[in-house]
């Protein structure tokens, strides 16, 4: 990413590369030689990979493929992988439906069949390779400017079809969501999965994503917000800090921007 753009504050620079995000990637590949190495070695291997542990063994070709599918965290997780890669996706008690992850699920679904090795089509290869870069891209203008990545994540992610859960089994998109609901992220996290959704169906109104227009609106708040209020990078609050030492309710409220519910609204008005 140029140093122009980068100097930018987090909506001007989303706004300049919304617009074309497919030549803001192309432009940065061009910059990223250890992502041009890595898909090459990808290109002249992948139609080997015939077998999960064929997959696993090849170190290069599975970085580029987690890459492609926001689990690079995963790398080292041979197990999991293997199980991804081995079950039936659409089981009630397959790791993919149980973990509730949206990414496991779209991976295991894409190679979990290995009759004919996913990676022997020419348009699998070409979808892992484009998803890599992008989402690559993402990862470095998130570094330069937090935030900056989850949202273009967050615009060329949802759709007028997105549900809480779509969010909810999604940490990037849960992140957007729980920012511009009001809430602390790192304070919301402690929370457990029951208490999150019925905060966010309080706070979060999806029919603001129904039009890409409206997608991008919530993007752009999004940021304006995280700038005024950067997210903070503290261990989350215990259950008795967020409900308060007397177990009441009233430490909800700290999840608040500004620790109120009313300041989160009058932050919003401000600023859009």
């Amino acid at each position: 990413m140029s140093s122009s753009i980068s100097a930018m504050p987090a909506v001007p620079q989303y706004l300049s590369i919304v617009k074309d995000e497919q030549t803001a990637v192309n432009k940065w590949e061009k910059t990223s030689s250890d992502s041009r190495q890595g898909l090459a070695t990808f290109a002249s291997e992948a139609s080997s990979i015939t077998t999960p542990d064929q997959l696993l063994k090849n170190y290069k070709a599975l970085k580029v493929v987690l890459g492609a599918y926001n689990m690079s965290s995963n790398i080292d997780q041979t197990a999991v992988l293997k199980q991804l890669m081995t079950q039936d996706p659409t089981s009630s008690t397959s790791l993919a439906q149980r973990s509730g992850n949206a990414s496991w699920k779209a991976f295991a679904k894409a190679f979990s069949d290995w009759s004919t090795s996913p990676l022997a089509s020419a348009d699998t290869v070409s979808t892992i390779t484009q998803n890599y870069l992008t989402n690559g891209y993402e990862s470095s203008v998130q570094e330069e400017t937090p935030g900056l990545g989850d949202a273009l994540y967050f615009t060329r992610t949802v759709t007028s079809d997105t549900k809480l859960t779509n969010i909810m089994a999604d940490p990037k998109l849960l992140k957007v969501a729980e920012k511009v609901a009001g809430f602390d992220t790192t304070q919301f996290g402690a929370l457990d999965y029951d208490q999150q959704v019925r905060l966010l169906s309080d706070k979060l109104d999806l029919s603001r994503l129904s039009t890409s227009s409206g997608v991008q609106r919530f993007a752009e708040q999004y940021l304006a917000l995280l700038q005024v209020n950067p997210d903070k990078t503290t261990t989350p609050a215990s259950m008795l800090t967020l409900y308060g030492s007397s177990g009441s309710s009233d430490g909800v409220l700290s999840l608040f921007t500004g620790g109120s519910s009313s300041t989160s609204s009058n932050l919003y008005s401000a600023l859009f």
